[in-house]
C-alpha cells in the first residue's frame, strides 16, 4: 500500500522486492561462505532437479505477478480469500501423490485455520467499500493459489540436494527479472524506474525486499523441506491475521470482533 502510494506499483514492486531480496541473500551468503555451497549444490543437480528448480522459480514469478495484479482489480480481502485456498489444495495434492496422510489432527487444523482466515478476511470486506468482482481479478487470485500449490509440491523434494538458501536465491532472481519484463510489457516502465528518480519509495522497497522477500522466502522453503507442504501451508495461514493487525496499527483500519474470533 505504501509503496504504491510512493509510485511503485504492481509488477514493478514485484521486481524491486525480489531484486533487493536476491541481492540481500547473495550478500549474506557471500559473507558467510554459503555462496560457494549454493554454486556447488547447483552443479550437483541432475536434469530432474534442475527442471524442478526451474518450475518452482517460474511458479514463484507467476504467483507474485498474479496476486499483485489481482490486488489492483478486486478487493484485497477477496484476492486473499481466493489465494488462501492453496493450503487445502496442497493437502489434497499431497494425499493424491501418496506423499502425505491427511490424519484427523491435520484435517482439523486445516479446517479450523481456513475458517479463521475466512472470518478475518470477511471482516476486512465488511470495513471496506464492499466486494469488487472482476472476472480477471478472480482468475488471477485462483491462479496465484494454483501457482503456490505447484511451488510447494515441487519444492518439497524436487531439488533436495540444493541448500534452501541457494534455491531461494535462484527463485528471487527469477522473480526480479521476470517482474521487470512484465512491468515493461504492461507499460509500467515509469513505475519500474521510480526508485531511480525519487527516493520516496526506497524505504518500502528495502523493507519489502529484506523482510518481505529474502527472509520469509528462505524460511518458507526451509519449512516445506523440513515439515512438509501441508503443515507449512496451515502455519502460513497466520499471514492474513498478521496483515489485518498491521493494517489496524499502521493504516487505522478497525479490528472487528469477527476478525479477533477468526484470529
Amino acid at each position: 500500500r505504501f509503496a504504491r502510494e510512493a509510485g511503485l506499483e504492481g509488477t514493478a514492486f514485484v521486481a524491486w522486492r525480489a531484486g533487493i531480496g536476491a541481492l540481500t541473500l547473495a550478500l549474506v551468503l557471500g559473507v558467510t561462505g554459503g555462496l560457494a555451497a549454493a554454486r556447488g549444490g547447483l552443479r550437483t543437480l541432475d536434469r530432474r532437479g534442475r527442471a524442478s528448480l526451474a518450475t518452482a522459480a517460474t511458479m514463484g514469478l507467476v504467483l507474485n505477478v498474479c496476486i499483485f495484479i489481482a490486488f489492483g482489480r478486486i478487493t484485497i480481502a477477496l484476492a486473499l480469500m481466493l489465494f488462501y485456498t492453496y493450503p487445502a489444495l496442497v493437502a489434497a495434492v499431497g494425499v493424491l501423490l501418496g506423499r502425505d496422510r491427511l490424519t484427523p489432527p491435520k484435517l482439523a487444523a486445516l479446517v479450523l485455520a481456513s475458517a479463521g482466515v475466512l472470518l478475518v478476511l470477511a471482516g476486512s470486506l465488511a470495513v471496506s467499500s464492499g466486494i469488487t468482482v472482476d472476472l480477471l481479478g478472480v482468475l488471477l487470485g485462483l491462479g496465484a493459489a494454483v501457482s503456490q500449490t505447484v511451488f510447494v509440491t515441487v519444492s518439497r523434494s524436487g531439488f533436495g540436494r540444493l541448500p534452501a538458501s541457494g534455491a531461494t536465491l535462484v527463485i528471487l532472481a527469477t522473480s526480479a527479472v521476470g517482474g521487470a519484463v512484465f512491468a515493461v510489457a504492461a507499460g509500467g516502465g515509469a513505475s519500474l524506474v521510480a526508485p531511480l528518480t525519487s527516493h520516496e519509495s526506497w524505504p518500502y522497497a528495502l523493507f519489502a525486499g529484506v523482510l518481505g522477500a529474502a527472509l520469509p522466502s528462505f524460511l518458507f522453503l526451509t519449512a516445506i523441506q523440513r515439515i512438509g507442504g501441508t503443515r507449512t501451508g496451515i502455519l502460513m495461514l497466520w499471514e492474513p491475521v498478521v496483515g489485518v493487525v498491521l493494517a489496524a496499527l499502521l493504516l487505522g483500519e478497525p479490528l472487528l470482533p469477527l476478525q479477533l474470533a477468526g484470529g
